[in-house]
């Protein structure tokens, strides 16, 4: 199966930095080490297989192309559209937020826009 390339936005790119800095501050660069290795497999997997993820959100945000991935041991989805040519990695929200909130946040939630 082909993977798709990877291309996070601006606020997916934020949501990562934030979250490794949570984790080196409260808990150590081993788990942000860990939390970044997390993320490459969700992203690996999402690459390969960008249809597994679950349109669940995509039904509260009228947004159909929308699907969300969970990273393994860590509490995090990650956001992202299939395109043609890539994955458009919109988010990677810790799952305890209001998620349809954070995902507006963004001020640009339509699926057509570059990043």
């Amino acid at each position: 199966m082909k993977t798709k390339p990877i291309l996070p936005r601006e606020s997916a790119s934020r949501d990562v930095e934030d979250a490794v800095d949570y984790y080196l501050n409260e808990a150590g660069e081993q788990i942000a080490l860990g939390f970044v290795e997390a993320l490459e497999q969700a992203y690996l997997h999402i690459a390969s297989q960008p249809a597994s993820g679950s349109p669940r959100y995509a039904h509260e945000l009228n947004l159909p192309v929308l699907r969300s991935w969970p990273m393994q041991r860590y509490p995090y989805l990650i956001f992202y559209v299939e395109l043609p040519n890539h994955i458009d990695i919109w988010r990677v929200l810790h799952g305890q937020r209001d998620i349809p909130v954070w995902l507006h946040e963004d001020n640009d939630i339509s699926p057509d826009t570059p990043h």
